[in-house]
């Protein structure tokens, strides 16, 4: 097995399964450290481990791989990747419109999310790191997101578009954290909200409306804010009734997002069979930080599915012509 290949593919599964950053990231580093060696300097034990980003783990790694070997650390990791849920309706999505770069709080470049995104057979992926008021994750100011707007223009092609956009926190009142004209420029704006999430029922519930109606809301992201396992524990969803804001979607054209994060698991299940009922449309996204967790998709897709969302309600099954059609700012209620 090719030991470059060995390495990126551990990093790739680490991040599928929201392991420690610091991992990945060193396998990532390590894979970037021998890029480009022959097999003869890969041989060279002691050149080897002294390079810079080769640690004890992933030298094992490359070891084993140069003996033909897959290494036991991707074994394990393969095995553990092996419930991966499958579906007919995770072969019909063409894209994800909510995904995280180093630019913010995401671990790689956006390159990496590119690449990983072609790999798997993305048509398109939408780049929406945070807005200026998240400042723990490095939310984007007005002049870093018109910096990135450059950087994405020029990572299309080959049947591939990286959509620009941003995952805009939503204020207080419902108000958006970012400039309406920068809004107005995006291909994609995913609206959530990350703070004061224990607000009293009726100001949330005005909070979330107000954002879905705004005109240049495309979709409403992880709506009940909920953590339901892994490392960051758990969190109780944000109280609000939600049948005024999914009216409010349904009424805007706007995405209920169908967050594929297995700590997420958001919106749960009742509310997408009542968003369902009043016939919002969906978005099915990754939320992914990292380049593997972009494969995510696989869970969103299994639970609409299982509850009976049909295709032709969720966006991210949508060719890109569709796509781009629905994004445009003068739209009505869903068709």
């Amino acid at each position: 097995m090719n030991p470059h290949d060995a390495l990126t593919e551990i990093a790739t599964l680490l991040e599928r399964e929201r392991s420690s950053r610091y991992k990945s990231k060193a396998f990532r580093a390590a894979a970037d450290a021998i890029e480009g060696l022959s097999d003869a300097e890969l041989r060279d034990a002691a050149s080897l481990r002294r390079r810079k980003g080769v640690g004890d783990s992933t030298f094992a790694v490359i070891q084993q791989a140069l003996a033909g070997e897959v290494p036991g650390y991707l074994v394990d990791l393969r095995e553990r990747a092996g419930v991966q849920r499958t579906s007919a309706l995770r072969a019909r999505l063409r894209g994800d419109l909510h995904s995280h770069s180093d630019w913010s709080d995401g671990l790689t470049s956006i390159d990496l999310m590119v690449d990983a995104a072609r790999a798997l057979g993305h048509e398109y992926l939408a780049l929406t790191d945070h807005s200026p008021r998240l400042r723990v994750a490095n939310g984007l100011s007005p002049e870093r997101l018109r910096s990135q707007l450059e950087v994405v223009a020029g990572m299309s092609g080959d049947g591939f578009t990286l959509l620009s956009g941003i995952e805009v926190d939503i204020l207080d009142d419902g108000a958006l954290d970012q400039e309406p004209e920068l809004l107005e420029m995006l291909d994609v704006v995913v609206a959530s909200a990350h703070s004061k999430l224990r607000m009293e029922r009726g100001p949330m519930t005005r909070r979330l409306v107000a954002a879905a109606s705004d005109p240049h809301v495309d979709v409403l992201g992880h709506v009940t804010g909920r953590l339901v396992e892994g490392s960051r524990g758990t969190r109780p969803p944000s109280t609000f009734e939600a049948r005024p804001v999914f009216e409010a979607c349904q009424a805007h054209g706007v995405a209920v997002e169908i967050n594929s994060r297995p700590e997420r698991q958001d919106p749960p299940d009742e509310l997408i069979a009542l968003a369902l009922e009043i016939g919002c449309l969906f978005s099915i996204d990754s939320d992914a930080h990292a380049p593997g967790q972009l494969s995510l998709l696989d869970h969103g897709a299994e639970r609409a599915e299982r509850l009976g969302v049909p295709p032709e309600r969720i966006v991210t099954t949508w060719p890109l012509e569709q796509l781009r059609e629905w994004t445009g700012r003068d739209r009505g209620g869903s068709p």
